[in-house]
Protein backbone atom coordinates (compact mmCIF):
# COMPACT_ATOMS: atom_id res chain seq x y z
CA UNK A 1 0.00 0.00 0.00
CA UNK A 2 1.34 3.42 -0.91
CA UNK A 3 0.20 7.03 -0.87
CA UNK A 4 1.81 9.23 -3.50
CA UNK A 5 2.30 12.98 -3.15
CA UNK A 6 3.68 14.24 -6.45
CA UNK A 7 6.14 17.10 -6.70
CA UNK A 8 4.53 20.40 -7.51
CA UNK A 9 5.46 22.44 -10.53
CA UNK A 10 6.53 19.75 -12.96
CA UNK A 11 8.88 16.80 -12.91
CA UNK A 12 10.25 15.74 -9.54
CA UNK A 13 13.95 15.97 -8.78
CA UNK A 14 13.73 12.63 -6.97
CA UNK A 15 11.31 10.20 -5.33
CA UNK A 16 11.43 9.53 -1.60
CA UNK A 17 9.97 6.24 -0.36
CA UNK A 18 8.91 7.14 3.19
CA UNK A 19 8.06 4.63 5.93
CA UNK A 20 5.96 5.37 9.02
CA UNK A 21 6.90 5.02 12.67
CA UNK A 22 5.92 2.22 15.04
CA UNK A 23 2.54 3.53 16.15
CA UNK A 24 1.13 5.80 13.44
CA UNK A 25 0.17 4.87 9.85
CA UNK A 26 1.27 6.29 6.52
CA UNK A 27 -1.62 8.74 6.46
CA UNK A 28 -0.99 10.21 9.92
CA UNK A 29 -1.01 14.03 10.04
CA UNK A 30 2.77 14.13 10.46
CA UNK A 31 3.41 11.94 7.42
CA UNK A 32 0.89 13.78 5.25
CA UNK A 33 2.30 17.17 6.21
CA UNK A 34 5.91 16.15 5.67
CA UNK A 35 5.10 14.67 2.26
CA UNK A 36 3.30 17.86 1.20
CA UNK A 37 6.20 20.04 2.37
CA UNK A 38 8.68 17.95 0.37
CA UNK A 39 6.43 17.97 -2.70
CA UNK A 40 6.35 21.77 -2.64
CA UNK A 41 10.14 21.63 -2.93
CA UNK A 42 10.22 19.33 -5.94
CA UNK A 43 10.48 15.90 -4.29
CA UNK A 44 7.74 13.32 -4.91
CA UNK A 45 6.94 11.21 -1.86
CA UNK A 46 5.49 7.70 -1.68
CA UNK A 47 4.35 6.82 1.83
CA UNK A 48 4.50 3.07 2.39
CA UNK A 49 3.05 0.86 5.11
CA UNK A 50 4.44 -2.23 6.76
CA UNK A 51 2.32 -5.44 6.92
CA UNK A 52 1.37 -5.11 10.59
CA UNK A 53 -0.06 -1.63 9.99
CA UNK A 54 -2.02 -2.86 6.98
CA UNK A 55 -3.54 -5.59 9.18
CA UNK A 56 -4.55 -2.93 11.69
CA UNK A 57 -6.44 -1.14 8.94
CA UNK A 58 -8.27 -4.34 8.09
CA UNK A 59 -9.46 -5.31 11.56
CA UNK A 60 -8.93 -2.20 13.68
CA UNK A 61 -6.76 -4.05 16.20
CA UNK A 62 -3.58 -2.39 17.38
CA UNK A 63 -0.56 -4.64 17.21
CA UNK A 64 3.19 -4.16 17.74
CA UNK A 65 5.57 -3.86 14.78
CA UNK A 66 6.78 -7.03 13.12
CA UNK A 67 10.32 -8.22 13.74
CA UNK A 68 13.03 -6.26 11.98
CA UNK A 69 13.69 -8.88 9.31
CA UNK A 70 10.05 -8.88 8.23
CA UNK A 71 10.02 -5.08 8.17
CA UNK A 72 13.19 -5.03 6.06
CA UNK A 73 11.78 -7.59 3.63
CA UNK A 74 8.66 -5.46 3.22
CA UNK A 75 10.80 -2.36 2.68
CA UNK A 76 12.81 -4.15 -0.02
CA UNK A 77 9.59 -5.19 -1.75
CA UNK A 78 8.40 -1.58 -1.77
CA UNK A 79 11.75 -0.43 -3.16
CA UNK A 80 11.55 -2.98 -5.98
CA UNK A 81 7.98 -1.97 -6.86
CA UNK A 82 8.86 1.69 -6.75
CA UNK A 83 11.92 1.22 -8.94
CA UNK A 84 9.81 -0.66 -11.47
CA UNK A 85 7.24 2.12 -11.46
CA UNK A 86 9.57 5.11 -11.82
CA UNK A 87 12.14 3.48 -14.09
CA UNK A 88 15.92 3.38 -13.87
CA UNK A 89 16.59 7.07 -14.49
CA UNK A 90 14.60 8.73 -11.68
CA UNK A 91 16.67 9.04 -8.48
CA UNK A 92 15.20 7.09 -5.57
CA UNK A 93 15.81 7.83 -1.90
CA UNK A 94 14.39 5.98 1.10
CA UNK A 95 13.63 7.14 4.61
CA UNK A 96 11.14 7.20 7.41
CA UNK A 97 9.79 8.54 10.65
CA UNK A 98 11.39 7.03 13.77
CA UNK A 99 11.25 3.23 13.34
CA UNK A 100 10.74 3.64 9.59
CA UNK A 101 13.91 5.72 9.42
CA UNK A 102 15.79 3.12 11.41
CA UNK A 103 14.75 0.41 8.94
CA UNK A 104 15.84 2.63 6.04
CA UNK A 105 19.24 3.18 7.66
CA UNK A 106 19.67 -0.56 8.19
CA UNK A 107 19.11 -1.14 4.47
CA UNK A 108 21.67 1.59 3.77
CA UNK A 109 24.20 -0.45 5.72
CA UNK A 110 23.58 -3.87 4.18
CA UNK A 111 25.69 -4.97 1.23
CA UNK A 112 22.84 -6.80 -0.50
CA UNK A 113 20.98 -3.51 -0.93
CA UNK A 114 23.98 -1.60 -2.30
CA UNK A 115 22.99 0.63 -5.19
CA UNK A 116 19.22 0.15 -4.96
CA UNK A 117 18.75 3.79 -3.88
CA UNK A 118 20.79 7.00 -3.66
CA UNK A 119 20.58 7.83 0.03
CA UNK A 120 18.50 7.61 3.19
CA UNK A 121 16.70 10.11 5.41
CA UNK A 122 15.70 9.63 9.05
CA UNK A 123 13.15 11.97 10.63
CA UNK A 124 13.40 11.62 14.41
CA UNK A 125 15.83 8.72 14.62
CA UNK A 126 15.37 6.41 17.66
CA UNK A 127 19.00 6.42 18.77
CA UNK A 128 17.97 4.66 22.00
CA UNK A 129 14.74 3.93 23.89
CA UNK A 130 13.80 6.88 26.12
CA UNK A 131 15.79 6.78 29.34
CA UNK A 132 17.83 3.73 28.26
CA UNK A 133 21.26 5.03 27.38
CA UNK A 134 22.66 1.50 27.54
CA UNK A 135 20.70 0.44 24.45
CA UNK A 136 22.00 2.41 21.48
CA UNK A 137 20.97 1.60 17.91
CA UNK A 138 23.93 3.00 16.02
CA UNK A 139 26.39 0.16 15.30
CA UNK A 140 25.23 -0.28 11.71
CA UNK A 141 26.00 3.33 10.79
CA UNK A 142 29.67 2.36 10.49
CA UNK A 143 28.73 0.27 7.45
CA UNK A 144 26.75 2.80 5.40
CA UNK A 145 27.28 2.43 1.66
CA UNK A 146 25.32 5.58 0.72
CA UNK A 147 24.86 9.08 2.17
CA UNK A 148 22.51 9.32 5.15
CA UNK A 149 20.84 12.25 6.87
CA UNK A 150 19.23 12.43 10.31
CA UNK A 151 16.92 15.31 11.23
CA UNK A 152 16.27 15.40 14.97
CA UNK A 153 14.47 17.59 17.50
CA UNK A 154 16.67 18.90 20.30
CA UNK A 155 14.11 17.66 22.90
CA UNK A 156 13.73 14.21 21.39
CA UNK A 157 13.85 11.63 24.22
CA UNK A 158 15.13 9.07 21.70
CA UNK A 159 18.36 11.04 21.29
CA UNK A 160 19.31 14.54 22.47
CA UNK A 161 22.33 16.61 21.38
CA UNK A 162 24.40 16.07 24.53
CA UNK A 163 23.75 12.33 24.51
CA UNK A 164 24.79 11.95 20.89
CA UNK A 165 27.89 14.10 21.33
CA UNK A 166 28.97 11.92 24.25
CA UNK A 167 28.18 8.60 22.55
CA UNK A 168 29.31 9.38 19.01
CA UNK A 169 32.58 11.19 19.42
CA UNK A 170 34.47 12.54 16.44
CA UNK A 171 33.19 12.71 12.87
CA UNK A 172 29.70 11.31 12.40
CA UNK A 173 29.12 8.74 9.63
CA UNK A 174 25.92 10.57 8.67
CA UNK A 175 24.69 14.14 8.21
CA UNK A 176 22.92 15.40 11.34
CA UNK A 177 20.63 18.44 11.67
CA UNK A 178 18.89 19.69 14.80
CA UNK A 179 15.43 21.26 14.96
CA UNK A 180 15.54 23.70 17.85
CA UNK A 181 13.07 22.78 20.61
CA UNK A 182 11.45 19.94 18.70
CA UNK A 183 10.38 16.69 20.33
CA UNK A 184 10.11 13.28 18.63
CA UNK A 185 7.22 14.57 16.51
CA UNK A 186 8.92 17.93 15.88
CA UNK A 187 6.55 19.68 18.27
CA UNK A 188 8.30 22.67 19.91
CA UNK A 189 7.54 24.41 23.17
CA UNK A 190 4.94 27.17 22.87
CA UNK A 191 7.39 29.63 24.41
CA UNK A 192 9.64 29.24 21.37
CA UNK A 193 7.17 31.07 19.16
CA UNK A 194 7.40 28.22 16.66
CA UNK A 195 4.88 25.57 15.70
CA UNK A 196 5.09 21.95 14.61
CA UNK A 197 4.26 23.20 11.11
CA UNK A 198 7.37 25.42 11.21
CA UNK A 199 9.66 22.57 12.20
CA UNK A 200 8.19 20.18 9.63
CA UNK A 201 8.81 22.82 6.96
CA UNK A 202 12.38 23.22 8.23
CA UNK A 203 12.85 19.46 8.15
CA UNK A 204 11.57 19.31 4.56
CA UNK A 205 13.95 22.07 3.52
CA UNK A 206 16.93 20.31 5.12
CA UNK A 207 15.92 17.02 3.51
CA UNK A 208 15.59 18.61 0.08
CA UNK A 209 19.01 20.22 0.36
CA UNK A 210 20.49 16.85 1.33
CA UNK A 211 18.89 15.18 -1.69
CA UNK A 212 20.20 17.88 -4.02
CA UNK A 213 23.72 17.61 -2.62
CA UNK A 214 23.71 13.86 -3.16
CA UNK A 215 22.48 14.26 -6.72
CA UNK A 216 25.05 16.95 -7.47
CA UNK A 217 27.87 14.72 -6.22
CA UNK A 218 26.47 11.85 -8.25
CA UNK A 219 26.32 13.86 -11.49
CA UNK A 220 29.14 13.44 -14.02
CA UNK A 221 31.54 16.38 -14.17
Amino acid sequence: MGYTTKAQGGDSEAVLLLAHGAGAPADSPFMVQLAAALARRGVSVVRMEFPYMQKRREDGRKRPPDRAEKLLTSFRDHIARQREEIGPETPLFIGGKSMGGRMASLLAAEAEDCGSFKGTLCFGYPFHPPGKLDKWRVAHFAHLWCPACVIQGTRDPFGKPEEIRERLEGELPFELHWLQGGNHDFQPLKASGLSQDDLIEEAAELATRFIRRVLECDSPA
